[in-house]
């Protein structure tokens, strides 16, 4: 069974990934829940909480599970032919009503918790997410133009360290760039725009107080999330991007980071 790929105005989608019951996230997501309840209809992807399996395997494939081919193929052929598992068939459906996505979850080792990999594994198949052909080019559609463009995320990450610390000179790396294969190599591959991160640093050392401040400055930005706008990156059909898909080397010549696929680069 396809699934129609049209987000339904005022669909929310709040995919959550921390395991405690007890913890600044669950605050959040709790406090933010009920913010967003306001504007929007909300599903939820509590993954921790209903068990999510983020082991991609064989018996994704249904029957194809013995076929020769790579991975990437036989999902979209399992996808087509509607032998995807029945837990993965729910998390499409819920992701394709959704014009808005909410992502939330802590920074660990530098990435999102293995679980949330897992869900973008399973659930971003060929033929669902990505694979279509641009039926004027001929190209796959990617890269701002996938099989889920026309949503918006924002991306809630909470980190133990500082913001020097993942600033654009920090130790740890600056936070946009280690992100970078989440908002740029799983969202805007399939279409999905992405707002400026929210984050909450020292997310291991707030007081009462200090979380209370977090929880109303999430407030305060999902009340304003219908109209606030997206961070957008460079579109592949666009022709920036030439012969193995690097940025053309008259633009932003002297730079190599990452930010050089913002459309408008800081």
């Amino acid at each position: 069974m396809t699934i129609d790929h049209e987000p339904i105005p005022g669909n929310a989608l709040w995919i959550y990934a921390h395991p405690r019951r007890n913890s600044l996230n669950s605050h959040l997501f709790q406090t933010g829940l009920t913010v967003l309840r306001g504007d929007y209809d909300v599903a939820i992807s509590d993954l921790y909480a209903q068990g999510f399996d983020p082991v991609l395997s064989d018996r994704d494939l249904g029957e194809l599970s013995d076929s020769s081919g790579g991975m990437a193929s036989l999902l979209g052929h399992a996808y087509a032919a509607d032998q995807l598992p029945p837990d993965i068939q729910l998390e499409q459906a819920k992701l394709a009503a959704a014009e808005l996505l909410i992502i939330q979850f802590p920074l660990w080792w530098y990435g999102p918790p293995a679980i949330l990999k897992g869900w973008f594994d399973r659930v971003l198949t060929s033929g669902f997410a990505f694979g279509d052909l641009d039926p004027h080019t001929g190209m796959p559609r990617r890269y701002g133009d996938g099989g889920l463009a026309g949503r918006k995320a924002l991306i809630i990450v909470t980190a133990g360290d500082d913001a020097r610390a993942l600033g654009e000179r920090g130790v740890s790396g600056d936070l946009d760039s280690l992100l970078f294969p989440l908002t740029h190599g799983a969202l805007w591959y399939t279409g999905i725009e992405s707002l400026a991160l929210h984050v909450v640093y020292d997310a291991d050392m707030l007081d009462t107080a200090r979380i209370e401040r977090e929880a109303q400055r999430l407030t305060e930005r999902l009340h304003g999330v219908a109209t606030e706008p997206v961070r957008r990156f460079r579109k592949l059909a666009d022709g920036e991007y030439q012969g193995t898909r690097a940025l053309r080397v008259d633009i932003l010549p002297d730079r190599s980071d990452l930010a050089i696929h913002l459309a408008d680069p800081h």
